[in-house]
Order: C-alpha cells, then structure tokens, then sequence
C-alpha cells in the first residue's frame, strides 16, 4: 500500500513526488507523536525488497587472498531433502562491521554470465548482474568478528535447480539511518535546502561539485524521489543531512530532516567452493488450487525440466487405493517477458519450468495422495516425495467446512538472513501457525501482496518452499495484489513501480486459479457451502467495466439455499478501513472502492466481505451506505441486510498504522499480525474468529445464524419490484 495526502488537485499534483515518498513519515510523527515512536509501519516500507539494498552493478574487485569463505557440506540433498542447512566459515585479514555474506545462484556469478547494463563500459569488473539470492551480515553470529576476523554463519538453502557459491563482501549495503529521521514544524518554508557533513563537504556545509550525484531513492513502495547525496568512491560512504521543505497546506508548513547513509560501492573480497543439491532439477513445492469444476483440483508444481527433456505428471489415487497418472502442461518466461527493473536487470533469476495437472472426477471429502513425475526419455523416472490432500464437498453439501483468509503475508528466511528493518515479521508466524492447525483447516485465500518479491524472481521460489506444507494439503487460492502486478503503462489500473517490473506474470504463472484468463485475476470458486467472488483490485471494476460484469454475476449465480454463505475478497479496500491514509482522505475506503460495489453486495446480501492492503485487521458492523444496519456486535440472527466488511491485511507484513478517527461502523480493531478463519457447520450456524499469528489465539470472533428465509427476506434496495397480479 501506499501513503497519500489530502489536499488540493493541483496542490496534490505539484507535491506529489515529495508526499508520496515522505506524507506517512511526517503526519505520523507530528500529528501522532507516540506512533512515530513504533519504527516504520508504513506499508511502503514493507514494499522495499530488501535485495534492493545491494547495488550489485557497482561491483569492485578488491579480492584478498587472506580472506576466505567456506561452505560445507558440499553436496546436499542426499536423501531427496529440498531443504538443507549449510555452514559458512568466514575469514577476513581486514574484517569491518558492514561485511556481509552474499549467496550467489547459479554459483557462477561474475562477468561472463552477465549482459552489459545500458551499454555502461566505465563500470569496472567484474560486471556481476544478478542479485544474490539472499544475504547476512558476516558478524552476525560473533559479535567479536571485527576484532577476530572470523565468523561463521548457518544459512538455509532451497533447491532452486542450479548450485550455490558464498561471496564475501565489504559495504555497498544502502542504509537509511532511521533513527536519525526527525520531525519539526518549521516556522519558515523558504528554510535552508540542505547541508552536509563530512570530508567531502565543503567548509560552508555545502556538498563539494565534485562529489555530488543524483541518486534515485525508492524507500516506499518503489516511489521515486531524486534527492543530492553526495559520496566518496575511496570509501563509499558518506553522511548527507538533508532538507525537504513542504509549502503551506491544509496544516502548517513542515520540513523533514533527514540523514542519511549511502554506500555505492561494494567490494568483492573472497568466494567459496560451489555447493549443489544432488537432483536439482528435482520436482518440488507442489501448490493446490480448485479447478474450474467443483471434483477437480490443479496440482502446480516446479522443476529443471522442459518438455524436451522429461514429460511431467501427477501420479494420483484414493489413499491405500489403485493410482492413475494425469499429465501436466509445462510453462515458463523469459527474461523479456518482465515489464521493468528490476525483474528485467538485477532480479532476473531463470525460474525453471512450472507444471500443472488437471486431477478430476475426485469424490467428494475423499483423501488421496500424489506425486509429481518427470519421465525421462532413457526411460527412468524421477518422482518427489509423496504428499496427501482432501478432495472439496460438493457445491451446498452440508458437512463441517473451515476457511482461512489473510492477505499480505510475504515471506521471510528462518536463518534470519535478508533483513531490513524487521522486514516481514509476521510472515513466519502466520505460515506456522497455519501448519500447526492443518487438520483444522480446509482452504486457504491469500487475498494478495503474496511473495513481496517485486521484481527479485528467485523469492518466488522461496516463498513457495515457505508455504509448501500448507498448498501440498490443501487449496492454496490467490488474489492479485499491487505486489503482484502494477506497473506503469501495462493495463493495470493503477499506474505504480510496485511489482518491481513483474507485471502479474509470475503471480500468473507460479499459481493457477479458475479464472477464464488468468491475466485478468478474478475468479469465483465453491467449497461446499461457501461460494467465493474474488475480484482483482488492479483491474478496473467500476461499473461498466468488465470485471464489474463478472462479480455481479457470480454475486447474482448462487444459489443461496445450497449455498448460503456468500464471501467477496479483493486486495485492495472496496469496502471500509480507518487505516491512517484512506482517513486522511475522508473516504476510509481505496479512492471509488465502494461506489460501484455496494449496492450490488446489498443486492445480492453478500455476508462477509475481505480485503488485505492495509496491515492490520479491522471489522465493520453489517453496513450499507455508510451506516450500520445492525446493532449487534457478536452475535448475528435474522434476515441479512448488510455486508460485514473485514481488513485482514495482517499476514506478515509491516503493520499499517489506524486512524484516531473513532468512526461507527468499526467494531473491533487490531495492530498486530493474524488471519481469519470461518466455520461453517451446517447451513444455518457460521463462526467467525480472528486469530493472532504469535499465539493462534482467538481476539475477535462472532456468529451467523439464520434460515433461508432470511436470506430472501427484502431489505432495502435488495430485492426485484414486485406486482399486484394474482
């Protein structure tokens, strides 16, 4: 998500860089002091890959032959393990705080796998291209490293079909120093500029001409702003203090202080051996998803395999049953399919082949089990290990059904590597608690924002090693979010950096969904009694728009005495939210969200309605047309005449901060990381529960209960006009 301010069209256009980039830092601090004291919880921060820390282009060779780097074992996988820890000796004649260990995949990193970058012939060797797949700082398991000059770190690996190489490097490791951010009202808008600090400075303050050179900052959500930093090239680093005055608003002017660490340049000081798995090649991460019938389910998996090499399957059956092979279709993309840096430059990593089989006529609430296959052409067959799911109820079958709900999730590494600012700290959380309750839990929708990868294509793979104990067993079902797919001047509706140059594609490709073109994301979907309308929130859904076509029919085509709980999801907030930002906007809502939307939830008496986006969890008493409909706060009876709106956005990623606005339509609130889980136990009687990722512990929870005859019951602007014929 994204900051925003409220002011004036043409006021707002002028500012917009700036306010884009700084509105969250500077109202949350001097409007909400003590919300200023939590470090960043803006959404945007979460946005910021935090590979996109190293600026791998700018490269030095400084390689020492003192230095070392060891990693062991060197062969991993041996017993067909896709996950394996490795230990990673460390030794540096002239160590520094800011070393750091990088993991390369291939293991052959330097210039003669790399393209020239825009024909630039000044940049020195060696010319590395790829970002690492991951990264530690080399202190970070001895504390004592700069005295000793020696460390160790243990790193977890996936298989990721090419072998590993550990590089240690010096600097060039950007930093913002938060805790030097400062916020003050100032008095006067023509305030100095900026000055600066260091031997690079000049004795007015004032950076020297020589050092100076505009450099692109993407902090939030990949918003630029072009801002003077100044920087030594002998060490790569240099402090700046910088001032941004904004003019007269609807408050009193403000300036940001604002400090900075920026280092250009990182060194490249010693490599290890190679590291590999002994199949890498190997079938992995398999991901459930329902079909578009209500007795098939897609198995997605990925591999090193190509057609051309080895035809993939599932080998399938009724567990303790006979087994059938189902074939599997194969794609992939290459690096011009990406839109933009850095998927197209620095985060291109090749992502295999990804393969889906069809497995259908499955009878309802059956478990069975699979495998994925590659059959060679020598005749051999390379097979994963076994794995097990349920079969889906049919369509209205009356028998217990639990679904889970977040969005925003992200991923993390368990060897606290790739770190920046607390990253996605819930993410780990929220992907263990879901394991630890598997057997009480029948489907899952991660309602977007799913990997946080924005443009770094080899998180994909580490996201679906993450959650593969989840979609092995059970539908893993996804929405599109701004993550996945906005970039400008590819069709999304809104015309953002955020997918870092992905455009949907890898959303599109690593998940299946029963969408009729999965370039457009929305979909609907059946779990027994529950009937799901997933809209895509970067897609135009407005009325007369296509998609609004689609949701109004498959709000309009259930059939609610089989079905009778009806559930809308979308990424973005359509419906209601305090977060800080929509409230700063006096809509409390994403900008023409609920317009079109709402009277076709009071039409077809959608029950519960969720969204991600905003990171926090947040629900609404049943409301249409902004006001409550209900006076009820936990348990719900009777006849539907409104829509209970749910952010459940609290997935894992950086927590968004709330309004202070008290509005009346918002029951319970929470800043923290969770999910929502629904159970549904007969027709009649559903239960909603909210559930903190830390604990698995319950903090919000109502009940639905009610006949049919509720559900047709006429509410206002819900039901046809009716005739006094007889």
């Amino acid at each position: 998500m994204e900051g925003r301010y409220s002011s004036s069209p043409l006021l707002g256009l002028l500012l917009l860089p700036l306010l884009l980039l700084f509105s969250q830092l500077l109202l949350t601090a001097t409007l909400f002091p003590a919300a200023a004291a939590v470090p960043f919880h803006h959404q945007g921060l979460a946005g910021v890959q935090p590979l996109s820390r190293i600026a791998i282009h700018r490269v030095a060779l400084s390689l020492d032959s003192a230095a070392y780097v060891k990693a062991s074992p060197l062969l991993l996988g041996r017993q067909g393990e896709d996950t394996e820890w490795v230990t990673v000796e460390i030794g540096s004649p002239k160590p520094s705080a800011d070393d750091w260990i990088g993991v390369f995949s291939p293991a052959n990193f330097n210039s003669s796998t790399c393209l020239a970058e825009n024909g630039n012939t000044k940049e020195q060797s060696p010319h590395i291209c790829s970002a690492p797949i991951k990264y530690q700082f080399a202190n970070f398991n001895n504390p004592n490293y700069v005295k000793t000059g020696k460390s160790y770190l243990k790193l977890q690996l996936i298989n990721q079909r090419a072998d590993f190489s550990f590089a240690l490097f010096s600097g060039g490791l950007s930093s913002v120093s938060v805790p030097h951010l400062s916020f003050f009202f100032a008095a006067d808008p023509s305030a100095p500029g900026f000055s600066c600090t260091g031997e690079c400075c000049q004795a007015n303050g004032k950076m020297s001409r020589r050092h100076r050179q505009k450099v692109k900052l993407s902090l939030f959500d990949n918003v630029a702003a072009f801002y003077w930093l100044e920087h030594t090239r002998r060490k790569g680093t240099c402090a700046v203090v910088g001032h941004f005055i904004i003019p007269q608003m609807s408050l009193i002017p403000i300036s940001l202080s604002l400090s900075l660490v920026w280092n250009v340049q990182p060194n490249l000081v010693a490599v290890s051996n190679v590291v590999s798995f002994a199949d890498p090649k190997a079938p992995v991460y398999p991901r459930l998803a329902h079909g578009k019938a209500w007795n098939e389910m897609t198995v997605t998996w990925t591999s090193g395999y190509d057609i051309n090499e080895a035809l993939p399957f599932v080998e399938w059956g009724p567990q303790g049953g006979p087994q059938t092979r189902s074939p599997a279709g194969t794609l992939t993309f290459k690096r011009n399919s990406m839109c933009g840096a850095p998927a197209r430059s620095v985060g291109w990593r090749d992502p295999g082949f990804i393969h889906t089989s069809f497995v259908k006529e499955l009878w309802p609430g059956v478990a069975y089990t699979y495998k994925l296959g590659h059959h060679l052409f020598n005749g051999s067959i390379v097979w994963s290990k076994a794995y097990a799911f349920k079969a889906s109820p049919y369509p209205g079958q009356d028998s217990l059904q639990r679904v889970v709900i977040f969005g925003d999730m992200g991923k993390a590494e368990r060897d606290g590597s790739n770190e920046y600012s607390n990253y996605q700290p819930g993410s780990l959380n929220t992907t263990d608690q879901l394991i630890r309750d598997l057997d009480n839990i029948d489907i899952v929708f991660h309602i977007g924002d799913i990997t946080y990868a924005n443009g770094y294509i080899s998180q994909w793979d580490q996201f679906t090693s993450q959650v593969e104990p989840i979609a092995s067993t059970m539908p893993y079902m996804i929405a599109s979010g701004n993550h996945e797919r906005d970039w400008p001047g590819t069709g999304s509706f809104y015309d953002t950096m955020d997918s870092g140059g992905e455009c949907g594609v890898l959303a599109e490709t690593m998940f299946y969904v029963p969408a009729e073109n999965r370039a457009k994301f929305w979909y609907a979907t059946d779990y027994g009694m529950f009937h799901f309308c997933i809209a895509d929130s970067e897609h135009d859904w407005r009325e007369g728009s296509e998609q609004y076509r689609f949701i109004e029919h498959c709000l309009a085509s259930v059939d609610r005495q089989k079905q009778p709980w009806l559930i809308f999801a979308a990424h973005r907030v359509l419906g209601y939210s305090s977060d800080f930002w929509y409230a700063r906007e006096g809509s409390f809502e994403e900008p023409m969200g609920r317009e079109s939307l709402q009277k076709l939830w009071q039409k077809y008496k959608v029950d519960l309605a969720f969204y991600g986006h905003v990171h926090n969890y947040e629900r609404t008493c049943p409301i249409y047309q902004n006001h409550c409909v209900n006076e009820e706060k936990s348990h719900y009876s009777g006849v539907v005449n409104g829509t209970i709106h749910v952010v459940a956005g609290g997935g894992g990623s950086h927590l968004s901060n709330f309004t202070s606005v008290q509005t009346q339509w918002s029951i319970f609130r929470d800043y923290d990381f969770g999910f929502v889980k629904l159970t549904a136990f007969n027709h009649s009687f559903l239960l909603f529960e909210y559930k903190k990722s830390s604990n698995g512990k319950v903090y919000d929870s109502f009940t639905i209960s009610r006949d049919y005859k509720d559900v047709l019951a006429c509410v206002q602007d819900s039901c046809a006009p009716t005739t006094l014929a007889s």
